[in-house]
Parts: C-alpha cells; sequence; structure tokens
C-alpha cells in the first residue's frame, strides 16, 4: 500500500495533525480519488506596485504572477501519483480568477525516500521502515526546485519552509544564493468555527521583502477519477506540466 508524502515525511508527527488535515493529506498515489478545494483568497499576488512589472515577464512559468486582489475565488485540485522517475509525488494544480483573467499556478512534490537500512528506494511503499525528503519543483517547466522543510505546532496546524532553491536551466544546475533566494513560509490548518481549510503563504526575499502572498480558507472534498482519465498511480493529462525534471 502506498503511504502519503507527508506521512512519510513527517513520520510519527503526521498523528499531530487535526483530524481534517490529516485527511486532507493522506492523498496517496493509486487511490482512485483527487482532491478539490473551492474557496476564497481574503488576499492573493503581488502587494508591491513596482515589483508587479518584473514578475509580468514570469507570467509564462505558472508560478509566481504580477496581479494582486482581495476576496478572489480559487479552486485547488490535489493529484497523487508516481512520477516518471518512480517517485511518489502530490501535483497541485490552482486556478485563482482574477477579475482580469485566470491565472494557474502549479507545483510538484515528490518524496526522495530513504529506507532506514541506508538503501535509496523511490516506492515510498510500506516494505520498509523509511524517511522521506520533500522536493518542490515549482512551474509549467518544473525549473524551480526547492527543498520543503514541514513541522507540526502544538495546536495541529502544518507549517512549511522552502529552502535552498536551484533553478535548472537546460544542463546547468543553479543554486540560489542566500542573498537572492526567496523563501515561503505556509501555514494550513482547520477553522472549527468556519468548518474551513485555512491556508497562508508569503514568500519572501531578503533584499525586497514580500514577493507574494495569499492567504484564504476553503472546502474540501475527495472525488473519483472519471474512467479512463488517469491509470493507476499516473496523472490526469491535463494536469501534467509541460516539461518534468528529474534532478533534484
Amino acid at each position: 500500500m502506498n503511504i502519503p508524502i507527508y506521512q512519510l515525511a513527517l513520520g510519527n508527527d503526521f498523528a499531530k495533525l487535526t483530524p481534517q488535515l490529516q485527511e486532507y493529506f493522506s492523498l496517496a498515489a493509486g487511490s482512485g480519488s483527487y482532491g478539490i478545494g473551492e474557496g476564497f483568497f481574503d488576499v492573493v499576488g503581488c502587494r508591491q506596485k513596482w515589483l508587479r512589472p518584473l514578475l509580468a515577464l514570469t507570467g509564462s512559468e505558472e508560478a509566481f504572477f504580477p496581479e494582486y486582489g482581495e476576496g478572489i475565488p480559487f479552486r485547488i485540485e490535489n493529484h497523487a501519483h508516481v512520477d516518471p522517475f518512480g517517485r511518489p509525488a502530490i501535483t497541485a494544480r490552482r486556478e485563482i480568477y482574477f477579475p482580469s483573467g485566470t491565472r494557474l499556478f502549479h507545483d510538484t512534490t515528490s518524496a526522495v525516500v530513504t529506507p532506514t537500512d541506508g538503501s535509496v528506494s523511490t516506492s515510498g511503499t510500506a516494505d520498509a521502515p523509511s524517511r522521506a525528503r520533500l522536493v518542490d519543483h515549482v512551474g509549467r517547466y518544473r525549473r524551480l526546485v526547492t527543498d520543503l522543510e514541514l513541522s507540526v505546532t502544538p495546536a495541529g496546524r502544518l507549517r512549511g519552509v522552502s529552502k535552498a532553491s536551484r533553478l535548472f536551466l537546460g544542463p546547468l544546475r543553479i543554486p540560489l544564493p542566500a542573498a537572492l533566494d526567496a523563501r515561503a513560509y505556509a501555514e494550513q490548518w482547520w477553522d472549527e468555527a468556519e468548518r474551513k481549510h485555512r491556508i497562508q503563504v508569503k514568500v519572501i526575499q531578503p533584499q525586497i521583502g514580500l514577493v507574494l502572498v495569499y492567504a484564504g480558507r476553503f472546502d474540501y472534498r475527495l472525488a473519483p477519477y472519471l474512467p479512463g482519465t488517469a491509470s493507476g498511480t499516473g496523472l490526469p493529462r491535463y494536469a501534467e506540466p509541460d516539461r518534468w525534471e528529474q534532478r533534484v
């Protein structure tokens, strides 16, 4: 049986998440279902007007975008699968419905699994105790890659920090120095009063400050794949990136 990648990364701490978050992060390849979240961002985008023209240059990457808005509807789909290199993964596909048009923002988080006996595995199966490092490939071409460091708060929230970003441009692997690297700080939790999932993400670059922010609430459900949409542990065609990246 496939183990959810967030459980692989968190180990015993996975059980410290609230039940609603455990359900959200329990999607695993081969389950026959995918997750659908629909809600509103209280704020989303780039608050700094002077920075927006620069972000517009990266719009085709479908990772960063120049728009900013409040009360913006969005939809997210989470697809658990095995990537082309045998790694268990989650691909998240977000549609953000700005008044000026829809922006796509998507990424694939893969688990690089190391069994406790020291050998390297990519299967993420329950054959042996294992631990995982999560690596996030961002954007349409998956050229921006970061490591994800996860933790669980005393209140059962999930926190994540992206670290050690690098760019893959053709054969080049370009680590971003700390002075240039933008880190994402994320927190997700269950709001019992509203009976909704909540999320807040800030992307901060040391030299210029806040680059991107999104914070909002959403409902979440699982839906079965239609026959022929996703075979076995594969990813539906419409959710695939234009390019996969094997390097981490």
